[in-house]
């Protein structure tokens, strides 16, 4: 019963069957879910759901924002539970917000609206036991190309009134970040009116300064190609960054990098603990302030 009622969202949603098949699987009870819904732009998709992990007093955790995917044209917040109970239970407060998407807007508006989330969470998160002095970004496809964009323009934080300083780490899974001339159809729909298209490319501001950066890819991933990540990476590297990170997962498909983060499927590879890892570096426990 629970997998037909799983291959039934299947083809509504895929993240969607995740969510409630992480929600059925043995319980991680340190994760919960303290707010719902909450505005932080005008419109529909200017709401935003946190979730986290039992707070000590005094005690304010490290803060991730994690955008979902869906070609920029599709996602909920709502379907990605799984993300924030994975990620909270290992120790973060975890911010899932929403963003505006084709056909109703078209490039930079999506990053726009990450950029506002990120200046909501700053100002907002203490209120929830995050450390606004300690937030990463990670995403997974399109998700992950706003995630990495935000991390290197910083000319959306500064319009938004955010120091991009805030941001100490970036993680991608599957991203797009070199890709134009533009290969897809849903490519040309998000970032084919933008006057100056390398400006829609990451990989147009990579810089040695950058944020710490990891970048996740499936070999086996046939719709956002491999080059992606690692055409980022090596040219971080050559321009003298020494805290990004690519990390080849061999025989993931695109969608396999997003499974892996759910209990049912962490058999898979590793992506949680990776991301993890590589984020406690920069944000962990031993970087928290001292109180007092």
């Amino acid at each position: 019963m629970i997998l037909a009622i799983a291959a039934t969202l299947y083809l509504y949603s895929p993240p969607k069957s995740l969510d409630v098949l992480d929600g059925l699987w043995p319980n991680e009870s340190s994760a919960r879910r303290v707010a719902t819904g909450v505005p932080f732009a005008p419109g529909n998709s200017g709401d935003l759901d946190i979730w986290a992990p039992p707070i000590a007093a005094g005690a304010h955790k490290p803060v991730l924002i994690f955008f979902y995917g869906g070609a920029w044209v599709k996602g909920r917040r709502q379907d990605y539970g799984f993300v924030g109970r994975a990620y909270a239970a290992k120790g973060f407060v975890v911010v899932l917000p929403d963003y505006r998407k084709v056909p109703d807007v078209r490039f930079p508006a999506f990053m726009q609206d990450g950029a506002t989330a990120v200046r909501w969470v700053h100002d907002n998160i203490a209120r929830y036991g995050g450390d606004p002095d300690r937030i990463v970004l990670a995403g997974h496809s399109a998700g992950a190309y706003n995630a990495i964009m935000l991390a290197l323009d910083s000319r959306y934080l500064r319009s938004a009134g955010v120091d991009p300083g805030v941001i100490k780490a970036a993680a991608g899974l599957a991203g797009p970040y070199d890709f134009y001339p533009f290969d897809s159809a849903r490519a040309v729909a998000a970032m084919g009116n933008a006057p100056d298209p390398g400006q829609t490319q990451p990989i147009t501001f990579a810089r040695k300064d950058a944020p710490p950066l990891w970048l996740g890819t499936g070999t086996a991933d046939t719709e956002v190609k491999p080059r992606n990540a690692i055409a980022l990476a090596h040219r971080e590297k050559a321009l003298g960054s020494t805290d990004t990170v690519l990390q080849e997962y061999p025989g993931f498909s695109h969608n396999d990098m997003i499974m892996a983060v759910s209990k049912p499927f962490r058999t898979k590879g590793p992506v949680l603990d990776d991301t993890v890892r590589f984020f406690n570096r920069y944000v962990g426990s031993s970087k928290a302030k001292v109180e007092g």
